[in-house]
């Protein structure tokens, strides 16, 4: 269950995929490709260049075009085997 926690690291892996660490040690592999299609926000990050360069800010993992995940959303994702499909 999430109880208000943290991104406090990300490191990209491969292709869409970034591994995640949350405040409360909970950490694990979430392929983000499931969202390339989600809206126009998210139509940048097709352009893996773009994507790797990723920043954890207000708590979660976020793109310099204000494209973000909700960080309750990375953490189920987390505990559910990483997939965000």
């Amino acid at each position: 269950m999430w109880d208000m926690n943290d991104v406090i690291q990300i490191h990209y892996q491969k292709d869409y995929v970034f591994h995640v660490e949350f405040d409360d040690g909970i950490e694990g592999d979430i392929d983000f490709s499931g969202y390339l299609e989600k809206g126009p926000i998210f139509l940048p990050l097709k352009d893996k260049s773009f994507f790797k360069d990723a920043i954890i800010e207000s708590g979660t993992i976020s793109w310099s075009n204000g494209a973000d995940i909700a960080p309750e959303t990375l953490y189920n994702k987390i505990q559910n085997n990483g997939s965000l499909m």
